[in-house]
């Protein structure tokens, strides 16, 4: 695994599993990603297939604020180790003090005894788990992400339709706690108020990041989702904010977010570094569910709404999967995404409803200037036919949504 290694549930579990039947001690696995995706699950699915050799502690647990937890879970390690091997799973480990340094200097020890211990410790601050392992696991770790749900996830895991699984990712996101009250919107917005965006800001973020203004931080976050898959100058967030605060604040508190796994303030695609960085930002809420738990309605209300919906849904499939994305701009002329990574190099555009040649001289400007790049039109199933007349490369965004780029796929 490596810091850009971004895995599905399934994935997630199997390749710990594999990590996990290495000789031990072997490195150490972190394991991040947005809350309520199945981190402690994981763990404990992990617990119960190793049974009495398997130590799990919820580092966020009241028993962990009790003198002597930590001491205790050492001692209980090394007690199973001597006898056989000892699995250690800590949950949420980035809130204990100095969590790093302490479990670096307890694993050099178990090595120097010779003892049979393998560590998993999952955070969901990015920030805090990646910032604390390089300075203190440097060449004792490997990392990874459980990433958000995707519409496929759904249907392995819910059994529900193709349809149904898109639909939910773009009018709900794709939190498996909060799936069962996917048709409940007031207990629906309640959980994923209470039990992912509050704990995400209130304790990942504020509780372990310096935020001179709480307020603030969280103001930037509902501009940000009240404006899905928009580009937004910092000065236009500046503006609708009641607590007005410096741009470079703003960028910060953007990043701690994105750090948190809720919005990602995506880059422009530039020819220069200072261009770039002096772009605005193309705001992605990184799940739908946090669109929708503060949107008045839902996106079929209106055409422009649903479309907006439905794009921000496509770049945060690309985001969590793990691809560089960035947007590109010359006005008039604009692209949607433009994707580096494992799914190749791609230039996408997304457009629901009707278009026509005019609608895509963006992508076909892109392509022509930039040769490395591959066209791709994310449209309606319906609007397959239009797209292949125009001689641009089409699939459905339900299909992308269902999967990765493919060409010739509806």
């Amino acid at each position: 695994m490596n810091d850009n290694t971004k895995l599905s549930y399934a994935a997630a579990r199997a390749l710990l599993l594999e990590r996990l039947t290495e000789r031990a001690p072997s490195r150490i696995q972190l394991l991040t990603g947005p809350r309520q995706v199945g981190k402690t699950t994981l763990l404990l699915e992990l617990a119960a297939r190793f049974e009495h050799a398997a130590i799990y502690a919820a580092a966020d647990s009241p028993e962990a604020l009790l003198p002597g937890f930590w001491e205790r879970l050492w001692t209980r390690a090394e007690t199973a180790a001597r006898r056989d091997l000892a699995v250690v799973l800590i949950d949420e480990a980035h809130v204990l003090p100095d969590w790093a340094r302490r479990l670096k200097g307890e694993w050099d020890r178990v090595r120097r005894l010779g003892l049979r211990v393998h560590v998993v410790a999952t955070g969901s601050s990015a920030l805090q788990l990646a910032r604390s392992s390089r300075e203190s696991l440097a060449g004792r770790f490997e990392r990874a992400t459980l990433t958000h749900w995707t519409a496929r996830a759904l249907v392995d895991a819910f059994a529900v339709s193709e349809d149904d699984a898109v639909e939910t990712i773009v009018r709900r996101g794709g939190y498996p706690g909060a799936f069962a009250l996917r048709n409940d919107a007031p207990r629906w917005r309640a959980y994923v108020r209470d039990a992912i965006i509050e704990p995400a800001i209130g304790r990942d973020i504020l509780g372990l990041a310096d935020v001179r203004r709480p307020a603030l931080l969280r103001q930037v976050f509902g501009v940000a989702v009240t404006a899905p898959a928009q580009i937004v100058s910092l000065q236009k967030i500046q503006g609708q904010l009641q607590d007005a605060g410096a741009l470079e604040t703003i960028a910060h508190y953007l990043a701690l977010l994105e750090d948190a796994y809720l919005v990602a303030a995506l880059p422009k695609h530039a020819a220069s570094s200072l261009r770039q960085r002096a772009a605005p930002p193309k705001l992605v809420p990184l799940s739908n569910a946090f669109v929708a738990a503060l949107a008045l309605d839902g996106p079929h209300e209106d055409e422009r709404r649903r479309g907006a919906w439905i794009e921000n849904a496509c770049l945060a499939h690309a985001w969590n999967a793990g691809q560089q994305i960035r947007y590109w701009r010359e006005e008039p002329l604009e692209v949607d995404a433009v994707l580096d990574g494992s799914w190749g190099r791609w230039a996408i555009e997304v457009k629901t409803g009707r278009f026509d040649a005019a609608d895509l001289r963006g992508l076909t400007t892109f392509v022509g200037r930039f040769r490395g790049y591959q066209p791709l039109l994310l449209c309606d199933a319906e609007q397959l036919d239009a797209a292949r007349r125009l001689g641009v490369p089409a699939m459905s965004w339900r299909a992308f949504l269902l999967d990765r780029p493919r060409l010739g796929n509806g």
